[in-house]
């Protein structure tokens, strides 16, 4: 352990330091309150032995001050005073003490109070040890609550919370960002044809399109059987068009056959692009149903093509 002695009696300084080097600890030396407390504010200590009465902050000052401050670690913390009554074991122990050394010091009693801190110290450790490893377990539940499991894309739960976050910093700082909907063309023939396994590979495949190639900031998620939605933070109708298109055709690319979707003859998407623009008086909700009106103005167009929720058709 590291133990921090707060002592301005040289003499009791030097016995206490020489038993904890003795016992195999690390031993830093303090003369006054003031000087342990700066110690205490700059590394991790273990145990404390504070004497009562010093210069600077005395003993139970540090003591209410160490108990007062929030930390990962704890440090088990002794007074070291001559004063035994009851009374004062009673304040320092309000105060935040763990046990009492009474002067002049025994090493015997050093050693046995040190066997007790290192027992409670390690038991605070592990405690630790384990809300971290209940605070990783949840965030990788709630991780896990929020993630399409097939794909690895956001799930309608995240889009929900992206989504609000997205439309509430828009309407505050005057920015403007699109919502894009996307669908693989005649994917249930696709099933029908090359069956469900299958399917689902496509689904990944396309998914991870939409994961690599998307703009940095853009976000993904699968709304649903085939139907896929993109968020587009900061982008008007033009770039956003640009930015889809690119997605389009990186699909098409992929050259997963597809007998049923004439006339490409391969896999290709649909999607129905909507933009928020700064001073619209209109909901998260509202620009999500354009974009799926967009969409569904795609696939009257013959689908494998991007659409604006203007009913402009893009080949």
């Amino acid at each position: 352990m590291r133990v921090l002695i707060a002592d301005d009696d040289a003499t009791t300084r030097l016995v206490e330091k020489a038993v904890i080097q003795k016992l195999g600890h690390d031993c830093i030396v303090a003369n006054d309150g003031d000087a342990a407390w700066a110690i205490l504010q700059s590394q991790p200590v273990d145990v404390l032995i504070t004497d009562w009465v010093m210069p600077g902050l005395d003993g139970l000052e540090l003591c209410r001050r160490l108990r007062a401050r929030e930390a990962d670690t704890y440090t088990y913390t002794i007074l070291a005073t001559a004063m035994s009554e009851r009374a004062d074991v009673l304040a320092g122990m309000e105060a935040g003490a763990d046990d009492f050394l009474v002067k002049p010091i025994d090493p015997f009693a050093v050693q046995t109070r040190l066997i007790a801190a290192a027992r409670v110290t390690g038991l605070h450790n592990e405690l630790n040890a384990f809300r971290a490893q209940l605070e990783r377990a949840n965030g990788n539940l709630a991780e896990q609550a929020r993630t399409d499991p097939l794909t690895q894309l956001g799930n309608r739960l995240r889009l929900e919370e992206d989504l609000y976050v997205l439309h509430s910093a828009a309407r505050r700082h005057g920015r403007a960002y699109s919502i894009v909907m996307c669908d693989i063309d005649h994917f249930k023939a696709y099933n029908d044809t090359y069956g469900h396994p299958q399917g689902d590979d496509t689904l990944q495949r396309v998914a991870s399109v939409f994961a690599v190639d998307k703009r940095a900031g853009d976000t993904a998620y699968r709304y649903g059987g085939e139907e896929f939605i993109l968020l587009l933070a900061d982008a008007l109708l033009p770039g956003a068009v640009i930015a889809v298109e690119r997605l389009r055709q990186s699909v098409e690319d992929l050259a997963i056959v597809h007998t049923g979707n004439a006339p490409a003859g391969v896999v290709t998407i649909s999607a129905g692009i909507a933009t928020y623009e700064p001073g619209l008086a209109c909901s998260s909700a509202e620009i999500l149903e354009q974009a799926d009106e967009a969409l569904y103005c795609a696939k009257r167009e013959g689908r494998n093509r991007v659409a604006t929720s203007g009913i402009t058709v893009i080949h």
